[in-house]
């Protein structure tokens, strides 16, 4: 009861969310030009479509076999012909009887065309396809359990509290679109003109949610309201919410939770794709490796990178596993799947294999193939292999080690080992267990949280800091050029974060040798005590293209960074942080 009430709570205040503000000017737009029953409609036609698609796509993309996108182009669609009918009125009347036709199958003879249920269902059953809300501990168990078509009572009743609370203050918000219309009946004249600019703003959400720019204002807008995912966080993240949620997990084979010495039963997700357009093998004897002759051994294939802090942290965990149980059948193949240009010179993997002592094989992946065979998002993402060949398990991100190992050794057991060592562990978490400043892109293909006074001078483009520097975001001062996946800094440009972690990284590539680069923290040249391994006597000096630790503090802390380039032979990826 109480997961139930927390789920009614969580759906409640989602109205309050930057995520749901971009699908809100169509639920007005819509309720504003319809009839009096249109904010019922779409209410009903959100949190029905939202509900079940969250709990039965996946089974119905496995028994359908198709794109899921579909959907989403199909709603899209829908949205702009309803913008459009509000432009253009004789569309608008066929629209009506077209959907008067079809409801009046369905629904009472007093459900007409003014009354605008079935039109405002239909808007509301395409906006549910579309949106992509927030999700905090109870709608992302949610999400998961049903990806793994992993159906039970109590998580249908969880879904239903969480929709009925998300329906509550949505149909308020749509009624509010009616009293719009009350206005406009006032203003009779102006009537169509109102219409007319509703039927815009529904085109252009159209356009917007087509092109996956609702997607990135959901992100920028998460950025400028952080607190709301962090209050929705801590709201969900009592005890008993907690407790409620291991109790809906345990149906859920592939992510419950166990012990060390019981043997985990994993799903069975299909063969493993094989490994194709690799560029190169490191560490395998210069001998290309297939997933057929590693029949017979537990595979765990790692897609990383080696300038990603997330990809970096679980090093030590995959090394241990790998000294472990390599001589009891477990192979470990990374997948080294380049996020930058640089990432794909053979010479600088071959320096952080050397750099992380990886002693296992390595596939360059430059172009991606393998990682588009298993449809991979993630870096780093893990994918544990029986010894038939088939993927039995999943993680993507950092953590839950120990469930990993467990499922490592569950395989071991059931390709025949019998003895294994004891799953003692020396390596260290370093999960990050605080909120921190997300991973900043500083290439105009991913620019975000960049605050700052633009201007033009001599073709090139220039930035000046702004006086104050919002948390979490970052400023250019003096020349810089800017390319798509990096910055370059001319002579004595300067570059300021105002960060919140305790380690700063930033993936930098020298363009000649012994560049230098001033660090500040908090306006003074940072000390010793709280300098990265890679800042000595306040300055960074780079050796080739990688991750730099620029600060290490003694915990997670809110400060100023200021890097002052000496010369302009260097280039500047992206800050992460730790």
């Amino acid at each position: 009861m109480t997961l139930l009430f927390f789920a009614f709570l969580s759906g409640l205040v989602t109205i309050l969310a930057p995520c749901i503000w971009p699908i809100l000017p169509v639920v007005l737009s819509s309720s504003a030009t319809g009839g009096k029953r249109t904010p019922l409609g779409i209410t009903l036609g959100i949190i029905v479509s939202f509900g079940v698609l969250t709990i039965s796509l996946s089974y119905l993309v496995s028994i359908l076999s198709f794109d899921p996108d579909v959907l989403r182009y199909g709603a899209v669609i829908i949205i702009f012909i309803m913008g459009l009918s509000l432009l253009m009125p004789p569309l608008s009347a066929l629209l009506e009887s077209t959907v008067s036709k079809i409801s009046g199958k369905f629904l009472s003879q007093k459900s007409t065309p003014a009354h605008g249920f079935g039109k405002g269902f239909i808007t509301g059953l395409s906006l549910g396809v579309v949106w992509t809300p927030c999700a905090g501990p109870i709608l992302a168990t949610i999400a998961a359990l049903a990806s793994t078509q992993t159906f039970s009572a109590q998580l249908f009743l969880v879904t239903f509290f969480y929709v009925i609370g998300l329906g509550i203050p949505l149909f308020l918000f749509a009624l509010a679109g009616r009293s719009i219309l009350k206005i406009t009946v006032k203003l009779n004249r102006f009537t169509g003109r109102v219409q007319q600019v509703f039927g815009a703003i529904m085109i252009i959400t159209a356009f917007l949610i087509l092109t996956g720019f609702d997607r990135v204002l959901q992100a920028k807008l998460l950025d400028i309201f952080p607190s709301y995912s962090t209050a929705l966080t801590k709201l969900e993240n009592n005890s008993s919410v907690q407790k409620g949620l291991n109790e809906l997990k345990q149906d859920d084979t592939s992510s419950q939770r166990f012990s060390f010495g019981t043997q985990q039963k994993l799903k069975d997700y299909g063969e493993a794709p094989e490994f194709t357009g690799i560029t190169n093998w490191l560490n395998a004897d210069g001998k290309p490796l297939t997933m057929s002759q590693l029949k017979g051994k537990v595979v765990l294939v790692d897609f990383w990178t080696y300038t990603c802090i997330n990809c970096i942290r679980t090093l030590p965990q995959v090394k241990e596993w790998y000294d472990k149980y390599h001589d009891k059948g477990l192979v470990i193949v990374g997948v080294h799947t380049p996020e930058f240009e640089f990432e794909k010179k053979t010479e600088n993997v071959e320096k952080a294999l050397e750099q992380f002592k990886i002693q296992y094989p390595v596939a360059q992946d430059n172009n991606y193939t393998t990682w588009n065979a298993y449809n991979n998002l993630y870096w780093p993402a893990k994918y544990l292999i029986d010894a038939k060949g088939h993927i039995r398990y999943t993680h993507f991100g950092e953590g839950e080690y120990d469930t990993t190992e467990q499922a490592i050794r569950t395989l071991l057991e059931e390709k025949g080992t019998t003895t294994l060592p004891q799953p003692k562990k020396s390596a260290p978490d370093d999960t990050p267990q605080n909120a921190l400043t997300p991973e900043t892109y500083l290439g105009t293909a991913r620019l975000e949280r960049f605050t700052s006074h633009e201007s033009a001078i001599d073709g090139s483009r220039t930035y000046t800091n702004t006086e104050a520097i919002p948390l979490h975001s970052f400023a250019y001062r003096g020349q810089w050029k800017l390319s798509p996946e990096y910055a370059q800094p001319q002579k004595t440009a300067l570059l300021t974060l105002h960060f919140r972690a305790q380690k700063v990284f930033l993936v930098m590539t020298p363009l000649t040798s012994n560049q230098k680069i001033r660090v500040l923290l908090d306006g003074k040249t940072i000390t010793a005590v709280d300098s990265g391994q890679d800042v000595h006597d306040g300055y960074i000096l780079l050796d080739t293209s990688r991750l730099y630790e620029l600060v290490k503090l003694n915990d997670v802390q809110e400060h100023r960074l200021q890097l002052e380039f000496i010369t302009s032979d260097v280039e500047v990826f992206a800050f992460t942080f730790g």
